[in-house]
């Protein structure tokens, strides 16, 4: 069970990094109809991964008190590879830039989840929630390692 859970984190990072999420845009572009087209955090905008993951005014503080952890600042990249790519290069050493990976994908993966949950069983958003199961996913896996 845990290596499935490893897996499909890092299939879903790697479909994020090639948007290729059925997020509500995707599904459009694809052509299937859909009632509602708009981000199920803020509801203001278009779900697109770009906004639901980095840009929504409900996740990006999470990004904001990640990178405070860090020590990090700058501008948050609007799409998802960027972000992937731009955000550790302050880091310094090998150790330091893989535990900021998993980070980013625990903490994507937790959102698309929460994300899912709120759109398939109706549970609110509640972003302290969210941060506890990506750092207690964070956790699991580094024990994983052990």
């Amino acid at each position: 069970m845990e290596t499935t859970n490893t897996s499909k984190a890092a299939i879903f990072a790697w479909r994020l990094v090639k948007d290729r999420l059925p997020t509500k845009l995707n599904l459009r572009r694809r052509q299937i109809q859909l009632n509602d087209h708009l981000c199920p955090f803020c509801r203001n905008k278009e779900e697109d991964a770009s906004h639901l993951f980095f840009n929504c005014p409900k996740t990006q503080p999470l990004w904001w008190e990640s990178l405070s952890w860090i020590n990090t600042l700058g501008a948050m990249p609007a799409n998802p590879r960027q972000h992937f790519i731009q955000h550790p290069n302050g880091l310094h050493g090998k150790k330091q830039y893989s535990r900021w990976k998993v980070w980013w994908v625990a903490l994507n993966f937790t959102i698309w989840q929460h994300r899912n949950r709120l759109i398939f069983s109706n549970e609110p958003f509640n972003g302290c929630k969210l941060m506890e199961e990506a750092m207690f996913l964070v956790w699991f896996w580094f024990r994983q390692l052990e």
